[in-house]
């Protein structure tokens, strides 16, 4: 088979795919295009149906709305959400309440905020560096006496009342599995941890404890593309998928970035190594395409 057939092959299989993690712009770090030029790639080369874009910075419901005119001429549809990093106050449920009831789609709880972000990158390494000076203080979930903090249920309410997604964000394990026992707790069955083995350092084990309780595993083609900064082995990828099982896994970019690859081109490198390592096509359409389009609401 040549290069441009494998590439169709993979391409069809991924019609339809859902990308719950895109990092286009406007960003204080540098993007390589903004939402509407990304779902524009997205739908021409790929058919995408939807993605979610994400900022550690800010609301990016304001964004999707004020580009409505430039989206509408899309097919793939493009939703928004709040990272509760200090950015945006930390854990606010007032900026919680009007993004998700504007159309926001996704709340991740802190991401750089976060302790254990903190602890992996104090000085910013791995990451860009920003276009403007900022600063970032710690988000804790849990306050000096031990308990969640009485925000976190506010935000749960707001979540539950819209039926977002709710993601662990960048935190520490043990506080993803504080926070998903409370979202189950008010009914919230939409729940997902990001990149488990970057950053959060969640093992197998773990996320299958969060699979009980609901949630889904995430897992960014951006750290196993050879063409990006990254480049872990689609062996490790795989590994964890067999581990978790298809069923609760889905298959996202984590990309946008300026100096990385577009996300189409790594969903299609990442996931064809993945078809060529034995991978059932229906195993990949479900983590791409159905297990993503059931946490939007889109099913």
């Amino acid at each position: 088979m040549t290069e441009s057939s494998q590439t169709d092959t993979v391409a069809t299989v991924l019609k339809g795919a859902v990308d719950l993690h895109c990092h286009s712009g406007p960003s204080p770090f540098p993007r390589r295009f903004d939402h509407v030029e990304a779902a524009r790639d997205a739908q021409e080369r790929l058919g995408m149906r939807a993605m979610v874009v994400k900022s550690h910075h800010h609301n990016t419901v304001m964004d999707v709305l004020a580009m409505a005119p430039r989206l509408r001429e899309l097919k793939t549809e493009v939703y928004g959400g709040i990272a509760l990093n200090s950015f945006v106050g930390g854990l606010n449920p007032h900026a919680v309440r009007m993004s998700l009831r504007m159309g926001g789609k996704v709340v991740w709880f802190p991401t750089m905020s976060s302790g254990r972000h903190i602890e992996c990158h104090h000085a910013g390494d791995g990451f860009p560096t920003e276009t403007v000076p900022l600063t970032c203080e710690r988000i804790d979930i849990h306050g000096e006496n031990g308990e969640l903090r009485p925000e976190v249920f506010e935000i749960l309410d707001v979540v539950a009342e819209t039926g977002a997604l709710l993601s662990g964000g960048h935190m520490y394990p043990e506080d993803i599995r504080a926070l998903f026992e409370a979202a189950g707790d008010k009914g919230i069955r939409r729940l997902i941890v990001n990149h488990p083995n970057f950053v959060i350092g969640a093992e197998p084990e773990q996320c299958l404890d969060y699979v009980r309780l609901g949630a889904f595993i995430e897992h960014e083609v951006g750290m196993y593309d050879p063409e990006g900064h990254m480049h872990w082995d689609p062996k490790i990828l795989l590994d964890w998928i067999e581990k978790v099982g298809p069923e609760h896994t889905v298959i996202s970019s984590d990309l946008g970035q300026a100096s990385n690859p577009k996300p189409v081109d790594a969903y299609l490198r990442v996931c064809g190594s993945l078809l060529d390592l034995g991978l059932p096509e229906k195993e990949l359409r479900l983590m791409t395409c159905d297990n993503p389009a059931y946490l939007l609401g889109l099913e």
